[in-house]
């Protein structure tokens, strides 16, 4: 007796009766549908989110967060440049290398590769390949002259391991005897590594960037320095404002820009899934349409009797949006438990179902990642509660004034 009028009626038309069992079995299709909506919504984004966040990681294990390059390809004052770099209170780690391309040959196997050449103090502060490293040991690389560090599968490509004798061939040629004939260096393979990322596992070599000037001639000269900053997300902002303070002309290029495609392509899918996605809910917030026209036309002589003792046409419309908000939240609620649930938990779920079908969902031989990741982002399940809602509102727009325009007089006529 104490709650307000059109709620307490709104509630007592979501109830089932004897007589109206079908509206029920709509209106509880209708919250079913919501809440499948907003889990399948909640539990694609994280996944999607994951993805980024993987593949994110996997790309900086060996893209530094800026590179500053000269544009003839030899930076000659590298250590001067360094210097000045170093007192942007943002950049916390600066690493000179060298890239260049080449061909590994063992024996008749043929490989193209990257071939950088780093200063392994330098480099692990900037990246994190020591830390993916399953074969041999990142530092000694240093213990070495022309040694080297190959990719997992580049690896497998040349058939060789930790000990065994590679043959670098650069696009240089050296002048002898015999002729003209292609520049070729011997190297010890002294550790393989896998960062999870197929281009660079099966296509990135390393080497000593001491030995990478001998091989290419570059003298004291490297390509240019590798960045790290305090906060990867403004390395595009970090690195205009580096490259607006250089005296002279120099490439900055950012991690976003290393892989600006990919990215791009995993934002534009992300932002098409939740616009698919938000259709299963639009549907289902559409069957509240059905379920309060319906109850509109059952509760015709009902309106009508609450018209006749006073109700407006306000309360009347209040009374049908509040039944279609109850189903909505309900659905909406059940969802987002749901899905939060299932995002947090993907890692056992997937594995589960895995075992249980006896397939793998993502292949190493098809995808960069194996496993599948998530992400939980609070500002994703806001805005997807934020939608469910507001769909849900919007469809008991037109049966609450539908019901608002019964006449008591024709309504009750044959009653």
């Amino acid at each position: 007796m104490f709650k307000p009028l059109s709620a307490f009626i709104g509630l007592r038309y979501t109830k089932a009766k004897r007589r109206s069992q079908f509206v029920s079995f709509i209106t509880f299709s209708s919250f079913i549908g919501i809440a499948i909506g907003v889990w399948a919504l909640i539990t694609v984004l994280s996944v999607m989110n994951g993805f980024q966040q993987e593949i994110r990681d996997r790309v900086l294990g060996m893209t530094a967060h800026a590179t500053i390059n000269a544009l003839n390809g030899h930076l000659s004052n590298w250590q001067a440049i360094k210097d000045e770099i170093k007192e942007e209170s943002k950049v916390i780690a600066i690493a000179p290398y060298i890239m260049r391309e080449g061909m590994l040959l063992n024996g008749q196997n043929v490989q193209g590769v990257g071939v950088r050449g780093v200063k392994i103090e330098y480099e692990k502060t900037v990246a994190d390949v020591y830390q993916k490293m399953i074969l041999g040991d990142y530092d000694d690389l240093e213990k070495q002259s022309f040694g080297i560090l190959l990719g997992k599968y580049l690896a497998n490509n040349l058939d060789v391991t930790v000990g065994d004798k590679v043959t670098l061939v650069i696009p240089s040629l050296n002048v002898t005897p015999a002729g003209v004939v292609p520049r070729m260096k011997r190297f010890t393979v002294m550790g393989i590594f896998n960062v999870g990322h197929n281009q660079y596992d099966s296509q990135m070599a390393i080497i000593r960037l001491t030995d990478a000037q001998k091989l290419f001639k570059m003298k004291q000269q490297v390509t240019g320095l590798r960045l790290k900053f305090n906060d990867l997300y403004e390395a595009p902002k970090i690195s205009r404002e580096i490259a607006h303070g250089l005296p002279g002309f120099y490439q900055v290029v950012d991690w976003t820009q290393y892989h600006a495609n990919l990215f791009r392509a995993i934002r534009i899918e992300k932002n098409m899934m939740f616009i698919i996605l938000s259709l299963i809910v639009a549907v289902a917030a559409f069957n509240i349409v059905s379920t309060l026209v319906i109850v509109v036309n059952d509760k015709n002589s009902d309106i009508a009797i609450l018209r006749t003792i006073g109700a407006s046409t306000g309360q009347i419309m209040r009374i049908f949006i509040f039944q279609g908000t109850i189903i909505g939240v309900v659905g909406t609620i059940l969802g987002v438990i749901s899905g939060i649930l299932t995002a947090s938990n993907i890692n056992v779920i997937v594995p589960f179902i895995e075992r249980s079908l006896g397939i793998q969902f993502l292949s190493a031989d098809v995808y960069l990642i194996t496993e599948l990741p998530s992400q939980l982002i609070v500002s994703d399940v806001v805005t997807i509660t934020i939608t469910a809602f507001l769909l849900t509102i919007l469809a008991t727009l037109f049966p609450a004034w539908r019901a608002s325009r019964v006449k008591p007089a024709q309504a009750l006529r044959h009653e």
